[in-house]
């Protein structure tokens, strides 16, 4: 829920209420248009987001969230391509002052104009992310690849690198595996949602944020609040997930005990193809543990509306035909402007699914060998960089398998830039110097320089210069350091590139 004041969830739970909607019109070439409820043509405006897709819960969805509205306005609608559109609502408290609640922010994709009004249909900043994506191989950890994407598609993260990394598998690289079908930044932020056990967002200020699902309510909706509610008899709820591995041409199956419940099936997640079965194991049994937050029940409901709810809130419904004792999640909604919001939870019915055969662990035929005959050649690139001090940073993983007796060559190009600290440097200059002997002419004021005098001198010198940086390199096989072999490189500042083979 979007951080409000008490007074706030206090009146927007009254009977009635006084509130008015607002927002602002930004043009690419900068020209500002404002609207505030009498510009809004009465039942036009809506905003609708969605976290799953209409049957059941999902992990790593990247939705978009859409607005559209019809405003009385003369504003050109040519201007208007790539516009940003900003919404705000506004509520009455106690207190006689306005408390101001951000409705997201969103870009124009079409406009059309009737004789006296203006529609727009606008989506939110996720749409950015639809670009190719041209890299076929990377490694790097959750971090590298969201901080990549926000950089290449210019969308702000909402998140630090140190929050992404205190996650579950937040700390751990991954590879982007070649066979994959990876298209543009949004797939592969659905893949690094996958791992870290939740779904991404664009918040309400237009921020890229991942949101778990969680347990603990935010607020309780009373039947008063309700028009109309539908609770499904069941409650949705995970002790189960498959993970296809294309390498071993199997599907890998994780569960609790006991394994009474759904099964999530993460499909061929390309992130998951790479690894030892043990690490594999851990990516798999953290995504799990975050999984068994969702034990929701179902349900549809026109409510009275609360614009500060959002995706993966957990309410608690009461009165009616509620189950007090239970919860459910915010998985879609839609916010009328001016009229009523519609919640949804969506879930599977943990009794009638199909989706937990055993069987699935023993699939096999999922690709086509190579032949035995052919190489095989893999490359990747970082998703981000990293700062080499004093202490080891490890710049290159490689894990590697194979179905029968083979060699491997593995070769690597980094990119250095190296800043080497200057270094002030003294020494002692000596040398010889001869000092002209004068004689003067008694009928001339002129000096007559004669034959001159030699002194040994020595004199004190300082002088900066670019200092060397030494660059040790460390290898691991298998987790044990290879002691044999250091190679060591010394640098002045500048562009290098290091070959390791």
């Amino acid at each position: 829920m979007y951080a409000v004041s008490d007074e706030f969830l206090t009146a927007v739970q009254e009977n009635t209420r006084t509130y008015y909607w607002s927002g602002t019109i930004t043009t690419t070439a900068g020209k500002v248009y404002d609207f505030d409820y009498k510009n809004i043509v009465k039942g036009s405006g809506y905003v609708t987001s969605k976290c799953c897709s209409s049957s059941e819960i999902e992990l790593g969805t990247v939705y978009s969230a859409e607005m559209g509205i019809t405003l009385y306005s003369d504003v050109d609608r040519y201007t208007l391509e790539d516009a940003v559109v900003e919404l705000y609502y506004h509520l009455l408290l106690s207190d006689g002052t306005y408390e101001t609640v951000p409705m997201g922010i969103y870009e124009v994709a079409e406009a059309n104009r009737t004789l006296n009004c203006l529609e727009i249909t606008a989506y939110d900043y996720m749409l950015r992310f639809d670009k190719d994506f041209s890299s076929t191989d990377s490694t790097g950890t959750a971090w590298g690849f969201i901080s990549l994407c926000c950089t290449a598609c210019d969308v702000e993260c909402a998140h630090t690198q140190e929050e992404i990394e205190a996650m579950a598998n937040g700390n751990i690289t991954l590879s982007i595996y070649s066979e994959n079908d990876i298209e543009t930044y949004r797939d592969v932020l659905y893949y690094v949602a996958q791992i870290l056990g939740g779904f991404f967002i664009i918040n309400r200020t237009g921020q890229l944020e991942l949101r778990k699902y969680g347990t603990d309510a935010v607020m309780e909706i009373e039947s008063k609040h309700r028009f109309s509610s539908s609770f499904s008899d069941f409650i949705t709820r995970y002790t189960a997930i498959s993970s296809t591995n294309l390498r071993t041409e199997t599907a890998e199956y994780y569960s609790l005990d006991p394994d009474d419940g759904l099964t999530m099936n993460l499909g061929s997640n390309p992130l998951l193809q790479f690894g030892l079965e043990t690490t594999r194991q851990e990516i798999c049994m953290n995504i799990l543990d975050d999984l068994q937050a969702v034990n929701y029940v179902p349900f549809d409901s026109d409510t009275i509306g609360n614009p500060a709810l959002d995706l993966g809130d957990v309410l608690r419904f009461s009165g009616g035909s509620a189950d007090e004792e239970q919860i459910s999640c915010i998985t879609s909604f839609n916010c009328a402007i001016g009229g009523k919001m519609t919640l949804k939870c969506v879930g599977k019915n943990p009794r009638l699914s199909q989706a937990k055969s055993k069987n699935d662990k023993n699939i096999s035929g999922l690709l086509s060998q190579v032949d035995a005959a052919e190489i095989a050649i893999h490359t990747y690139t970082n998703a981000s960089a990293y700062t080499i001090g004093s202490s080891k940073t490890e710049v290159v993983s490689i894990e590697f398998a194979a179905s029968q007796d083979t060699s491997a060559e593995f070769i690597a190009q980094i990119l250095i830039d190296i800043t080497a600290d200057a270094v002030t440097k003294t020494a002692t200059a000596e040398g010889t110097i001869t000092i002209p002997d004068t004689s003067s002419d008694s009928d001339s004021s002129e000096d007559i320089e004669t034959s001159g005098t030699e002194v040994e001198v020595s004199l004190p010198v300082t002088w900066t210069e670019d200092g060397e940086a030494l660059v040790y390199v460390v290898y691991e096989l298998n987790d044990d350091e290879i002691t044999v072999f250091y190679p060591v490189e010394t640098w002045h500042s500048g562009k290098h590139i290091l070959t390791l083979y």
